[in-house]
């Protein structure tokens, strides 16, 4: 008999934590198989279907046998015109088609491929926490350091960047920034986005700005775009995903645009790595950015009764938590007595409701979760009716 192959995982693979969401989902899975009933607020996988314009797309094309081979790797020309048309109508900014707009499988294969593209071994990424894994994870798997910049309730959830020492901004050659964020649902303003500009100038950085939540939006508040301000584009990038705005999460189709020559950086990687967006799916995100929009405008009312409903049975509890402007999720103050981790167990114990710990969002998320507002309203009712019997 043969000996068994010792599997030994990379050290890049060892340095990861388990990705925070596979983790919940294990949990899930467990607590469901013995008969719990669970209100899923974890992670942010938006309930409600992708619009019926968008599906009447994909099933016109999917059948056109001219969308059957391999794709382009920048992607159609015809979508990046729509990516291009859609930024000039939602920020006033051009961007080129031919060199400033990029299709992504999901932006978070760009994010997750763009560190390979410009970090060399020991050079570092300055990255929020709490933050997306991802721009951690990419920054591993290229070989980079990570310098984590916290973000903090007393400065609106915004990096102080006067405070990375001059031998970090140095040495660093990504910063990842994220507005609206992620997970906690702070934006950002004109002012913040031109001191990166400037920081970005001083230190030779480029900027990769995740604007995946910039269509969901409350109270009469309507997010920038990180390239609206002088300098953006000499400096950085931009990410944006169709999976939140259009509710196509498992559709994987997003795009990255802005400065052209890190735009060809990536692209280089992924020649080498993807074979693009599966043109089928490409035409039905143009019809995606290119048709009624009023859909989009029905989600934001759902998500605005949703917060609504939340914020007011949290407060009911005796829980801090801030009505966002933007993005479907809601940061809140775990209670005294608590950490983020335990006060995730007893919600989930003794209420049956998931919610994620903020220290799995990186070591300044401790002393918050994060609810995620991506079920019916009925359900979220329940999840408050649930909360409001645990006493704390």
């Amino acid at each position: 008999m043969k000996d068994k192959v010792k599997v030994e995982m990379s050290e890049r693979i060892e340095g990861l934590s388990p990705y925070l969401f596979a983790e919940l989902d294990r949990r899930k899975v467990a607590l469901r198989a013995k008969g719990v009933d669970i209100i899923d607020l974890g992670v942010g996988d938006p309930d409600l279907p992708t619009p019926k314009r968008i599906v009447e797309r994909m099933m016109k094309e999917i059948l056109n046998h001219l969308n059957h081979r391999y794709p382009s790797y920048e992607g159609l020309r015809e979508f990046r015109e729509a990516v291009s048309r859609w930024y000039e109508r939602r920020f006033g900014v051009g961007v080129d088609p031919d060199v400033e707009v990029l299709a992504l499988i999901g932006s978070k294969e760009g994010i997750a491929h763009i560190p390979l593209a410009f970090l060399n071994p020991g050079d570092c990424s300055l990255i929020p926490s709490p933050g997306y894994p991802v721009y951690h994870a990419g920054t591993i798997f290229a070989g980079g350091e990570s310098f984590f910049l916290p973000l903090l309730e007393e400065r609106g959830f915004l990096p102080d960047l006067g405070q990375v020492p001059q031998r970090v901004a140095e040495k660093a050659k990504l910063i990842f920034i994220n507005y609206p964020n992620n997970p906690t649902a702070a934006v950002a303003d004109k002012e913040f986005f031109s001191e990166v500009v400037a920081f970005a100038q001083r230190y030779h950085l480029i900027v990769c700005h995740d604007a995946a939540y910039s269509e969901i939006f409350f109270d009469s508040y309507s997010p920038t775009s990180f390239l609206e301000v002088d300098g953006a584009k000499e400096v950085g990038v931009e990410f944006h995903s169709l999976s939140k705005t259009y509710n196509m999460t498992g559709w994987r189709l997003g795009f990255v645009v802005g400065n052209r020559d890190v735009l060809a950086g990536l692209g280089k990687i992924k020649t080498n790595i993807d074979s693009g967006v599966f043109q089928a799916i490409q035409w039905a995100g143009i019809e995606a950015l290119g048709g009624d929009q009023s859909d989009v405008e029905q989600m934001r009312e759902i998500y605005q009764r949703r917060r609504d409903v939340m914020v007011q049975g949290l407060r009911k509890m005796g829980l801090e938590v801030t009505p966002p402007l933007a993005t479907f999720y809601l940061w809140v103050k775990v209670p005294s007595g608590y950490d983020s981790a335990s006060f995730t167990s007893l919600l989930l114990d003794e209420a049956g409701v998931v919610v994620t710990p903020g220290r799995g969002f990186g070591e300044a998320g401790e002393g918050y979760v994060r609810l995620s507002l991506t079920v019916p309203e009925s359900r979220l009712e329940e999840a408050v009716e649930r909360f409001q019997r645990i006493s704390l």
